[in-house]
């Protein structure tokens, strides 16, 4: 008998544009002759089912995230996350859904709430023995001047909204009088912001997620932006070159896998996430930059890339991750 999976999309944040792209790729490559989908829309009007005919949307019962499609009420037997940014990566819906006992295809509602949040996600990481950059986090209740700033960090640095992912409202600050007007921008799109300091080297990308209890590290690609850093042009409009799989030798793919493992352990991960990765050749290590636990799946992006470089389909990859889901909650 066929599954009912909920596909859910949109969100409340600047990163819906993309959860919509990457919707419509996870739903031409679900096997529709194992799972019945249906496209389930969260949005600031409410959350709707949308009718796969182009059919009027209607009200998703929240009292048990249940639909009427064609006069039957659907439940679902699991959701399949595709939402950036809240409430699909932050914790808010899978708290939700764990109360409703309902699996789903992302991380749990803590690990998803801790990767949320940039800073908190380096400050796990480094205690699990995982390198990563030198940083501060700054909350908007509590200034910090920019010179105060660089009497603890050494330019160039990173600064990034602390919540969230696309590289929205993030910049890369050379000289100290670009600090001031970063943290503005920065804190337009969050009330906290992190300051890093700048690792030079390669970066990375690599998906990793679990299929059948083991977890599984996807072929790397490496990024080389046109911009200064792999902003949100560089990520979704073209602006930065993706090589998959990397060319590396063998020792550095060895590091960069066994980080991207480590990551994924020590931060209790579950279905696909995707982990940003710069290795600093000088020192011959990985450091980590930050974890996404709703990776983009538009064609824009990696994941679908290292799918096929692994020699899977995208239909095989959709399937493993649902039925990781339903196992994991039996």
């Amino acid at each position: 008998m066929k599954k009912s999976i909920a596909l859910v999309t949109g969100g409340l944040s600047g990163e819906a544009q993309i959860s919509y792209k990457s919707a419509v790729t996870v739903g031409n490559n679900i096997d529709r002759n194992r799972f019945d989908v249906y496209r389930i829309d969260i949005n600031a009007t409410g959350w709707w089912y949308e009718p796969a005919d182009g059919g009027a949307p209607s009200k998703v019962n929240r009292d048990d995230f249940s639909i009427q499609h064609q006069g039957q009420t659907i439940h679902f037997d699991a959701v399949l996350l595709c939402i950036h940014g809240t409430p699909g990566e932050d914790g808010k819906l899978q708290g939700y859904f764990d109360m409703l006992g309902l699996p789903y295809t992302s991380c749990d509602a803590a690990t998803s709430a801790l990767t949320f949040n940039k800073r908190y996600t380096v400050a796990v990481a480094a205690f699990g023995g995982i390198h990563v950059a030198k940083s501060m986090h700054l909350f908007s209740h509590t200034p910090v001047s920019a010179d105060a700033i660089l009497q603890q960090l050494t330019l160039p640095v990173f600064v990034k909204p602390n919540n969230g992912g696309s590289s929205i409202g993030m910049s890369k600050v050379n000289k100290a009088e670009e600090l001031a007007p970063a943290l503005e921008k920065a804190f337009r799109e969050d009330t906290q912001v992190l300051v890093e300091e700048f690792i030079s080297g390669r970066e990375f990308t690599i998906g990793v997620f679990k299929s059948k209890g083991a977890i599984r590290v996807l072929p790397i690609t490496e990024i080389e932006t046109k911009n200064e850093f792999f902003d949100f042009e560089a990520k979704y409009q073209g602006k930065s070159v993706e090589t998959t799989p990397a060319l590396i030798d063998a020792d550095m793919q060895s590091q960069l896998e066994a980080a991207a493992r480590r990551v994924y352990e020590v931060l209790n991960c579950r279905g696909v996430v995707r982990i940003d990765f710069i290795y600093n050749e000088e020192k011959g290590v990985p450091y980590m930059l930050e974890v996404n636990t709703v990776p983009g799946q538009s064609e824009a992006s990696v994941i679908p890339q290292q799918v096929r470089a692994l020699g899977w389909s995208l239909q095989d990859f959709y399937s493993a991750i649902i039925d990781e889901a339903l196992a994991g909650f039996r």
